[in-house]
């Protein structure tokens, strides 16, 4: 199993996340399956990669403190394919995946940590 995790801290005024990260999910190929108020699931859209190298992706949101505008992101990003090659499909998705967060223009990225098991 292939698995790559991030933490973001980002400084955001933006009340409701979910439509910012719909949009940037779906430019990585992904939708939205499961969603709660500090946590979604998204999942790659099938018929571009075999069952196995499909992407699964986990994000959820914690306030930093009640006062801070500070939310830190916990991202995991996973696939069911053997990690053989450092440039596989879920590092490429993911790789995408923290750039668009990184780069976003609703927020601003405060600090970032970056796992690759």
């Amino acid at each position: 199993m292939t698995r790559y995790t991030a933490i973001f801290t980002i400084a955001v005024t933006v009340v409701n996340l979910q439509p910012v990260f719909e949009h940037i999910l779906n430019n990585c190929g992904c939708e939205i399956i499961y969603t709660q108020e500090y946590y979604l699931m998204a999942r790659e859209f099938p018929g571009q990669v075999s069952f196995s190298e499909l992407v699964t992706i986990e994000i959820s949101f914690e306030r930093v403190t009640n006062t801070s505008e500070n939310i830190v992101l916990n991202i995991v990003t996973r696939n069911e394919e053997l990690p053989l090659k450092l440039n596989n499909h879920c590092s490429q998705v993911f790789n995408l995946l923290t750039q668009l967060i990184a780069d976003n223009s609703h927020w601003k990225l405060v600090e970032s940590t970056i796992f690759r098991n």
